[in-house]
């Protein structure tokens, strides 16, 4: 493992000016940093706790129903978290699927989101397309675990769960930079050109870091949940997942994780089609097959097309004869 200095800068300014610095990386609960570290994928020379910054670890439900959630909140406080329980169920049902009790504990949201991909081609340090290699080793190799939706040139998912509930709800991110700029962003263009990136998963420049999430109040209450398909019942990523919402004026949301690069958002005509209630067995099947049609599996991972499927219909079932 590499050597580096640690900071812990109690305000937004003082980290993003620490981050500024090259070879400055943010450090949340380092779940995930640390591992990459020492897997030798990330060779950081500072690392700036964003822990310590005043208000970045508050959830807030306002009284209009929206929500912040700051970025250094920890993964089981989201999941803990009353208000964030009774208005954004799928948030707090992914934030609960999130690994073990231990690493729910000690990572954050905002680390959680920028998480790097779990290939194991990626991983080990070889010669794979995030790696400067000539193309994706899994797209030939082993690749059971891998994208059926995108064609690459990267065919990893991204493995976060929040950050499909998220995209189902309408969340945007806050990014703060250097010299107190910020912008806020949709969170699915947090995730654009994923798949492209040989340098990271996300749309962040050096330099930037996620402050905190926002939640708007259009996506509280409703019917919605998360779930999560695993090879283990416990302590595992995605095989696929759903995180399905219909808001209280009839919009219907449905996110799939673990089927390509960033969450995928099935088809809105789809959602409207469920919206408009009444579904038949019939119908359902179709619209689940629809949603499914650009779906382009590798040699290993068909199977996920049909789980992918079969968590649509049930979806479409309950949200169809949900009240908006």
């Amino acid at each position: 493992m590499t050597s580096f200095r640690y900071l812990a800068p109690a305000s937004l300014d003082d980290a993003t000016a620490a981050l500024a610095a090259p070879g400055a990386a943010p450090l949340g609960g380092g779940t995930d940093l640390l591992v990459t570290i020492k897997e030798r994928i990330a060779r950081p020379t500072e690392l700036v706790d964003l822990r310590r910054i005043a208000g970045a670890r508050d959830i807030t439900v306002r009284g209009d129903g929206s929500a912040r959630i700051g970025s250094a909140a920890r993964i089981a406080d989201i999941a803990a978290h009353e208000g964030i329980a009774a208005h954004f169920a799928a948030l707090a049902q992914a934030a609960a699927a999130v690994g073990t009790p231990a690493l729910r504990n000690m990572g954050t949201i905002g680390g959680n989101l920028g998480q790097r991909i779990r290939c194991w081609y990626f991983r080990r340090d070889l010669p794979c397309w995030k790696h400067g290699g000539a193309e994706c080793l899994a797209w030939k190799g082993e690749n059971q675990y891998h994208a059926i939706f995108g064609k690459g040139p990267c065919h990893a998912v991204h493995p976060s769960d929040p950050a499909v509930a998220l995209t189902a709800l309408e969340a945007t991110v806050e990014i703060a930079g250097p010299k107190g700029v910020t912008r806020t962003i949709p969170i699915v263009e947090l995730y654009e050109g994923a798949a492209n990136n040989r340098d990271g998963e996300t749309t962040l420049a050096h330099g930037e870091m996620i402050a905190a999430i926002e939640l708007p109040a259009a996506s509280a209450d409703g019917t919605q949940y998360y779930e999560k398909v695993m090879q283990r019942g416990a302590w595992d990523f995605a095989l696929t997942s759903l995180a399905a919402v219909k808001r209280t004026d009839g919009n219907v949301r449905l996110v799939l994780g673990g089927v390509a690069a960033a969450p995928y958002v099935v088809n809105e005509s789809i959602g409207e089609d469920v919206a408009s209630g009444g579904l038949d067995a019939d119908s359902i099947d179709a619209l689940a097959e629809r949603a499914m049609y650009d779906a382009e599996p590798l040699s290993q991972n068909g199977y996920k097309v049909w789980q992918a499927a079969a968590l649509l219909r049930r979806a479409m079932h309950t949200l169809g004869s949900a009240p908006a």
